[in-house]
């Protein structure tokens, strides 16, 4: 496979019809390096992103086109996601999304991972080693302690479960990643699929305006379009 982008796409005139039935408050960027800077901002200011990209993509994971991305450096970042972006568990994981060239350095691992299918130990010198004590904590306890350098990707165990974006499989998602990583000194964003617990992905820009009304997302990227709630 070359890539897993196989699902439909919209058009500028569709984006904006979407926008006009919902009274819906946006600009449009022309300029991609204009845009990458207004969102990664967004997300070192520790604002939540739904990123809706390009054609949908197929399988069990968003791989960067029906995406909610964050900053993976932050370290409340997993349970706000988890309590008020996905309505589910505090304590389950989120995955990263990064560089492949830069995998190796977050990442304990020596193949690509394009689908987000493979799980690797966040590296040694990165990790937060628990306390003393710490085996008597809660685990509410446990998920607050900042296991790494990445903590809003890092797992109880220090695991994660790491998508690789390269250049030639999805230019514009591995763009961001870089931009953000220029910005904050690490490529690494957190990257779950665009939906809330029962819900599947969203596949339309209808579909991600709704979904971005119903949570305590901060911002909406539709192709080069920035929607805002206030």
């Amino acid at each position: 496979m070359q890539g897993a982008y196989l699902g439909p796409a919209f058009s500028d005139a569709e984006i904006e019809q979407m926008a006009r039935r919902n009274r819906a408050v946006f600009r449009k960027i022309h300029a991609d390096a204009e845009l990458l800077e207004a969102v990664t901002s967004n997300l070192a200011n520790g604002q939540v992103v739904g990123w809706f990209q390009g054609r949908m993509e197929f399988g069990p994971r968003a791989l960067g086109n029906r995406s909610i991305l964050a900053d993976a450096g932050s370290a409340d970042m997993q349970q706000r996601l988890n309590l008020s972006i996905k309505y589910r568990e505090s304590f389950r994981p989120f995955a990263p999304a990064v560089p492949v060239e830069s995998a190796h350095l977050y990442f304990e691992m020596e193949q690509p991972s394009p689908y987000m299918l493979f799980t690797a130990q966040v590296k040694a010198g990165l990790r937060q080693n628990y306390p003393a004590g710490s085996d008597n904590w809660t685990m509410q306890q446990k998920l607050a302690f900042p296991k790494s350098t990445l903590p809003a990707v890092t797992h109880l165990d220090y695991s994660a479960r790491v998508q690789t974006v390269s250049e030639s499989e999805n230019p514009r998602f591995y763009a961001l990643l870089q931009a953000f990583g220029q910005k904050t000194g690490y490529p690494v964003l957190v990257n779950t699929s665009f939906n809330v617990r029962g819900e599947p992905i969203v596949g339309t820009p209808e579909d991600a305006w709704h979904c971005f009304l119903a949570t305590e997302m901060d911002c909406l990227v539709i192709e080069n379009y920035i929607f805002a709630k206030e």
